[in-house]
């Protein structure tokens, strides 16, 4: 029997006030998370029989102390953007005297400055983990497993879905490939997993899709591969072919979306399998329609074809292209904003993920800021709505991220009458949508209510019933996904509000602390040997103090409570910062005197 028999699998909290969560389109469908940990559960099918393996998910339920206390090791895996809550599982394990595991992309790129883990796994495990897990028996285990050579991924064992609370999750997800061709500057992809895609076999996956099939899964399956068509060539003989069957023998039961280059358009065969197999969403990276911007980052698949017709073709097939987009590039000017918006308006793309460019570890882009001395702070991973870079920009910032939040406020207006649009302009261009429309029972009729019954008395109540109703006589075949993306958009529209008032209180408590610094400034310069009259001078400071603090605080507990911890924070320093002022006088007052 093992001596660490057992595993207790965490997966520490993703921030749900981003696009990526869909934090408040979930909530119409009684969902917590948008996808589970696949890291983790991939992870889990690597142990040996006589472990007992127990997974929590910070997203979808508590870490009690009474599950640290079973556990004889804690694993932990974490993206980049999760760091603050991995942080905090790891210091609950320490005080409970429990062994820390890390792992994952967070790991990665930055162990050295993560404190409180007893061995780091680093890199993709298949053929190394069982070395680890001997070590780890044997009480031989070392502190750091470098990033072994890449493996063999075609024979992968099934991730553990049976981990999974089903319930808790608007999606699953699975593998089929890992690495990418092309070599964008900013992307960190193919210089952690390779240039040459890593394929399972369709077997493999075939094996996946039966797994979830019986144990109750019915719904989305994201298959999360950076870019799916890697390999065109064995895609198109093996297993799109394999999926085409699987779902037909099997009545159809799971929507898949994907990531994928835009060159997925040049190839129709490719495009009509990948509709037929019930693939009805892709995420593309488009970045921008500056081509200078393409040639900067190295995007050249972008500049082999015209995006426009590339987007266009794709929607036709019935599936919609969500797509990335990015502003910060050094050739930016300050008409990308416009571009931008334009693009994404003109070509139908409801859900537009655009964020400012960051530098993350391991990247050309961070390596080529670095030694021309521009980057400024490490990247907290978030691509979306945050509103600063980690490096000097060549743009004023301040131009930039005005431009930013235009493009935000624009593309998910307040009334959403933008992104409604978009959405009806995506639907007129489906030529093939079999696959699209979802099949309706109890649970989306019981969607529809909720939508129907709490979004007409909304800021954009006015442009959601204008949808619906269109779309109910014009499309009423697909008319469960025209529910599906109102939700979307009530999450979208929810998260931009959010974030602009979020800065427009980051501004203010900026200018608090101006307005006091000047305050004391002058009062410093009226300072004599008036004991009284400086006591008061004291006295009105605090006053001061005092009140922009509570008026501060008033503000801050009117912004939703997932965004209010970077506020809390400067909220924090703002008092720090005021009080070292106040000290300062306070000496001054008394010296003069």
């Amino acid at each position: 029997m093992p001596r660490y028999k057992n595993i207790l699998l965490v997966y520490p909290r993703v921030p749900s006030n981003t696009y990526w969560s869909f934090k408040y389109a979930l909530k119409f469908i009684r969902k917590k998370s948008a996808m589970p940990p696949l890291g983790l559960i991939t992870l889990a099918a690597l142990f040996p029989e006589g472990y007992d393996l127990k997974l929590v998910d910070l997203n979808i339920e508590p870490l009690e102390d009474n599950d640290i206390l079973w556990a004889d090791a804690v694993f932990i895996s974490a993206m980049i953007v999760q760091q603050e809550s991995m942080r905090e599982v790891i210091s609950r394990c320490n005080r409970l005297h429990k062994k820390v595991v890390a792992g994952g992309p967070y790991a990665n790129s930055s162990h050295e400055e993560i404190d409180g883990v007893d061995h780091f796994v680093l890199g993709e495990v298949e053929d190394t983990f069982q070395g680890f897990l001997d070590d780890l028996e044997n009480n031989t285990a070392k502190k750091v497993y470098p990033p072994p050579p890449h493996p063999d991924i075609s024979c992968a064992p099934t991730p553990r879905f049976d981990l999974l609370n089903l319930n808790a999750y608007g999606s699953m997800s699975v593998q089929y490939s890992r690495g990418c061709p092309f070599h964008c500057e900013f992307c960190d992809i193919w210089t952690v997993y390779g240039n040459t895609p890593r394929l399972k076999s369709a077997d493999a996956m075939i094996a996946e899709f039966d797994a979830l099939y019986r144990i109750g899964w019915r719904g989305p399956i994201f298959i999360v591969d950076d870019n799916f068509i890697g390999n065109k060539r064995r895609l198109k003989s093996e297993l799109l072919p394999a999926i085409k069957a699987w779902q037909r023998s099997h009545d159809h039961p799971f929507h898949l979306y994907t990531e994928a280059s835009i060159n997925l358009a040049d190839d129709e065969e490719l495009l009509t399998a990948m509709r037929e197999a019930g693939f009805n969403q892709v995420f593309v990276g488009i970045e921008t329609p500056d081509t200078e911007g393409l040639k900067e980052t190295g995007k050249l698949q972008n500049l082999k074809t015209d995006l426009r017709e590339s987007v266009r073709r794709i929607q036709r097939q019935g599936i919609e292209v969500m797509a990335g987009f990015i502003v910060g590039f050094d050739t930016d000017k300050e008409d990308i904003f416009n571009r931008q918006i334009a693009f994404i308006q003109e070509n139908a793309i409801p859900k537009a993920m655009i964020g400012l460019l960051n530098a993350l570890p391991n990247t050309r882009l961070y390596q080529r800021l670095k030694k021309e001395g521009r980057i400024l702070k490490t990247s907290l991973g978030n691509n979306t709505h945050n509103l600063t870079t980690n490096f000097k920009t060549i743009m004023d910032a301040e131009k930039l991220k005005e431009g930013y939040k235009k493009i935000l406020a624009h593309i998910y207006d307040f009334r959403l009458k933008n992104y409604f649009q978009r959405c009806n302009k995506l639907f007129d261009n489906m030529e093939h949508r079999e696959f699209f429309q979802r099949n309706i029972r109890w649970a989306e009729i019981k969607i529809f209510f909720k939508s129907i019954l709490q979004q007409p008395f909304t800021p954009y109540g006015i442009q959601y019933i204008k949808f619906v109703v269109r779309n109910l006589i014009k499309h009423f075949d697909i008319f469960g996904e025209v529910i599906s993306y109102s939700i979307v958009g009530h999450h979208f529209h929810r998260i931009t509000r959010e974030t602009l008032k979020m800065d427009k209180l980051s501004s203010a408590l900026d200018e608090k602390y101006r307005c006091f610094k000047a305050l004391v400034d002058s009062y410093s310069k009226e300072l004599m040997d008036n004991s009284r009259k400086n006591i008061r001078y004291v006295a009105k400071l605090w006053k001061t103090k005092i009140k922009i603090l509570k008026q501060m605080q008033t503000r801050i507990n009117k912004i939703h409570h997932d965004f209010r911890y970077d506020l809390t924070r400067k909220y924090i320093d703002l008092s720090n910062k005021m009080g070292e002022l106040l000290n300062g006088f306070e000496q001054k007052a008394i010296a003069a005197a």
